[in-house]
């Protein structure tokens, strides 16, 4: 677990361990759970969800705000579709490419999902982000990735 340095300064090879195994085990909580009770997984949940908020989105969108590479979003939609939750549609600007909108049995899905995600993650972070200290992480956190996106840092290659 992270400690601080030598001079009160933060221990960041111990922060980002930290950093990596907390997503790694909300993620893999969260998987299990709407596994369970949703018959997907969070990187489908997260998909529909970002669909739900930005209809019409194309792949290429969904590859960006995801830090992942076009592929694997094309992937990901192709099972999402396969499903009867996405479906894909000539974008009139681009012919070469599709937008994408939730079906009405991902509209519901999502919606009954995401219930269970946010009941589940105020569950395994309750106690841990309460208070003045867990709103400071989060706005840290938030901080970081923000400059993290704006000077494009971390994507993927090709």
């Amino acid at each position: 677990m992270a400690t601080k340095s030598s001079g009160g300064r933060a221990h960041l090879p111990g922060f980002f361990a930290d950093l990596v195994r907390c997503e790694t085990r909300l993620y893999n909580a969260l998987n299990d759970r709407l596994r369970a009770r949703h018959g997907i997984v969070t990187s489908q949940f997260e998909f529909l969800r970002c669909l739900r908020d930005h209809p019409g989105s194309r792949v290429a969108d969904l590859a960006s705000e995801f830090a992942i590479g076009i592929g694997a979003a094309s992937k990901g939609i192709d099972r999402l579709e396969k499903q009867a939750w996405v479906t894909r549609r000539t974008n009139p600007s681009d012919r070469r490419s599709s937008l994408l909108d939730l079906t009405d049995d991902g509209l519901r899905l999502v919606e009954a999902a995401e219930v269970t995600f946010t009941e589940t993650l105020a569950e395994l972070t309750a106690g841990s982000l309460d208070g003045p200290t867990g709103l400071a992480a989060m706005q840290a956190l938030s901080a970081l990735r923000s400059a993290l996106e704006r000077d494009q840092v971390g994507l993927p290659a090709g």
